[in-house]
């Protein structure tokens, strides 16, 4: 595993305070920080960094009087629906499966909201939480949710994708702020199951591009000995105004045949720039258990043509880290996730943001030469 100077937890469920939370208050149940994690990041303008972490609030009590339960955002006020529990099947301590319904039908233990944390411009010191600028649901099709920020800077204002839930649809919510402090929410902008959107720091062509990556039960063969794999992969779209989005015709970084560590990836950091192209972090994913391992990689892809990689690496760049978690094994119900969220320049290094274990918040600083920079 590859090891850097500066590589540790700066935030987690412990450092989450419930008496500030937007539920506080509005929900007659015991809740409990199931984690902290998947971190949006940026630079502000007072130059601190700022993470937006995605915080799940889970009900203490799953199961009560024979029935598991999930809490729902309804017209401005948190309810607690119950399903017996003959009918339901956990699947992991987040969600629980309806197993009389013909399709997969999921219900979360936990509901997701978004929570400004001030760092220092080092990314390693927590100067400020902003309960007063939390992010929890406001519209029907956030009311099991809000999820994994991504926040990128174009020109003078910030763009924040985030997926919001619903019985209707898993889609892929807008946010813009002109501070990186006080959001302004533009709406749905990808529909169902297209997750880790991520908007390129700085238009091409006059225009805003964007990773994407939709989701299916089914892919088509690739011909026998091809390079890639099917599954699901990294696409591209692009936008005259960061909220009309057409799906770009060329295909974007797929899954190498010659390896199972990349078997299924999506989406990391906003793609920022470089003197040669775009650096763009993703996840892999290699089979083992019903999750995975998941790993960080990078490509860097042409500056014109971002559907053109320049240069990648296939060894992982971070890996999942149990040194980091030993402190909080009781409270881990996941191994083997690194996560990757976001991304600042540092001078000669990159700050980069992580969720580990679907529980904390990694920073880990990246030297540039790494990515040959």
């Amino acid at each position: 595993m590859t090891e850097y100077a500066v590589d540790r937890l700066v935030f987690g469920p412990d450092d989450v305070d419930l008496a500030r939370s937007p539920l506080a208050g509005r929900i007659e149940a015991e809740t409990y920080v199931l984690g902290a994690f998947n971190p949006g990041l940026t630079r502000l303008p007072n130059g601190n960094l700022l993470m937006m972490v995605r915080v799940a609030e889970a009900l203490r009590d799953t199961v009560v009087d024979g029935h598991a339960r999930a809490i729902r955002w309804e017209h401005g006020h948190y309810a607690i629906d119950a399903w017996p529990e003959a009918e339901v099947r956990f699947e992991d301590p987040r969600i629980f499966r309806i197993s009389d319904e013909c399709w997969r039908v999921l219900a979360l233990t936990s509901i997701s909201w978004l929570l400004p944390v001030e760092l220092s411009a080092d990314g390693l010191e927590v100067i400020a939480v902003h309960y007063d600028r939390a992010i929890a649901p406001s519209e029907p099709y956030q009311c099991y949710g809000v999820e994994d920020p991504r926040i990128s800077r174009v020109g003078d204002r910030w763009l924040m994708t985030t997926c919001s839930v619903s019985p209707e649809r898993l889609s892929t919510t807008l946010y813009s702020s002109t501070d990186a402090m006080d959001w302004t929410l533009e709406g749905i902008v990808l529909d169902h199951q297209n997750k880790d959107m991520l908007i390129f720091e700085g238009l091409v062509g006059g225009k805003y591009w964007a990773q994407t990556r939709p989701l299916g039960d089914v892919w088509f063969a690739y011909p026998p000995g091809a390079e890639y794999r099917p599954g699901p992969s990294i696409n591209l779209a692009s936008s005259p105004d960061a909220l009309h989005w057409k799906p770009h015709e060329m295909p974007g970084l797929r899954p190498h045949a010659f390896t199972a560590s990349t078997a299924r990836m999506g989406g990391g950091a906003p793609p920022v720039l470089t003197r040669d192209g775009w650096l763009t972090l993703w996840h892999g994913v290699a089979p083992k258990g019903e999750v995975g391992v998941y790993r960080t990689y990078w490509s860097i892809l042409d500056t014109d043509e971002p559907w053109r990689p320049v240069r990648s690496d296939h060894a992982a760049l971070i890996e999942p880290n149990p040194v980091l978690t030993a402190a909080l094994e009781e409270r881990m119900y996941l191994h083997d996730v690194v996560f990757t969220t976001g991304i600042a320049d540092g001078g000669d290094h990159y700050v980069v943001a992580s969720g580990e274990a679907d529980l904390a918040c990694r920073i880990t600083h990246i030297p540039k030469s790494v990515f040959g920079l």
